[in-house]
């Protein structure tokens, strides 16, 4: 099983070339100017001993194994690594995407990885800067003849009787609804379980990251086909969302620690990691 499309698409979509001017530009709407002090929010962190980093999951950027519960992703490998920065443990916590805003805003956690830049979510919350890029994609059955020869405008999923599977809560979600006004759109949890309902049948397609899809796609090319929307139906930057209350100081912290990795190829090293063990686990 070949993994060349996958490292072809994270080229096109990747990290490289985001220098330290995107990732210093990338202050997000409603950032509260403030001067830098020693007690700001990692302070606090500091304190309890602990990085709380929310955990739902869309592989390759933030996974879990089924059978020992134990968490990775290339965004979780960079929460450890930041915690590291920081010398404090790390605590992986579960969640869905439906929930992963409004636990920042409820304190709940301390950092939402792998978060797509919205201009909603930058009103009620802090982000990074960008460590990569997003785009959307459809992933559909071969054998079904509901979605034969699908068209790139995407006009023949949007039919009375189609079942749009989407992460509820997603950045996807929201595009999903707003394109699609006859198709009946399916929320699932996470990327599992979108995954599940697409092989299984309860959806005609899958509307999710194009990296999730194509790995998914990769994983049982003799099943699933994709599609890719023209015009694309979303593009956007993915970063690290962040309670509402950071300071620009504190944000600057995450921001040199991320402008290293994405610089040195760490996050895309991650990404190819977590892919080759997604694509392993799935034989």
């Amino acid at each position: 099983m070949t993994l060349a499309r996958v490292w072809k698409k994270f080229a096109r979509l990747g990290t490289r070339g985001i220098g330290a001017a995107a990732l210093g530009l990338a202050i997000v709407a409603g950032l509260q100017a403030a001067p830098a002090h020693a007690n700001g929010y990692w302070s606090e962190v500091q304190k309890r001993g602990v990085l709380r980093c929310a955990s739902a999951i869309s592989p390759p950027y933030v996974m879990k194994d089924l059978k020992t519960g134990e968490y990775g992703g290339a965004y979780l490998d960079l929460c450890k690594q930041f915690a590291d920065v920081l010398k404090v443990k790390v605590e992986f916590v579960d969640t869905t995407w439906d929930n992963i805003v409004a636990g920042l805003q409820a304190g709940k956690w301390d950092m939402s990885p792998a978060l797509n830049r919205t201009p909603a979510r930058a009103l009620v919350i802090n982000y990074s800067g960008i460590a990569g890029y997003d785009e959307m994609n459809f992933a559909y059955l071969l054998a079904s003849e509901k979605t034969k020869n699908p068209a790139a405008d995407l006009s023949t999923f949007d039919v009375p009787g189609m079942r749009i599977g989407v992460m509820s809560g997603s950045a996807q979600d929201h595009k999903v609804t707003e394109r699609f006004k006859k198709a009946q759109i399916v929320r699932l949890p996470d990327a599992n379980g979108l995954n599940l309902a697409l092989l299984s049948g309860r959806v005609d397609v899958a509307g999710a990251d194009s990296t999730t899809n194509l790995l998914l796609q990769t994983a049982n090319s003799d099943k699933v086909g994709l599609l890719e929307a023209h015009p694309a139906l979303m593009k956007q930057g993915i970063s690290f969302g962040l309670p509402p209350q950071l300071t620009y100081h504190d944000i600057q912290v995450l921001n040199i620690f991320l402008e290293e990795k994405v610089s040195l190829g760490v996050v895309d090293e991650s990404l190819k990691h977590w892919s080759e063990v997604y694509l392993a686990g799935a034989k």
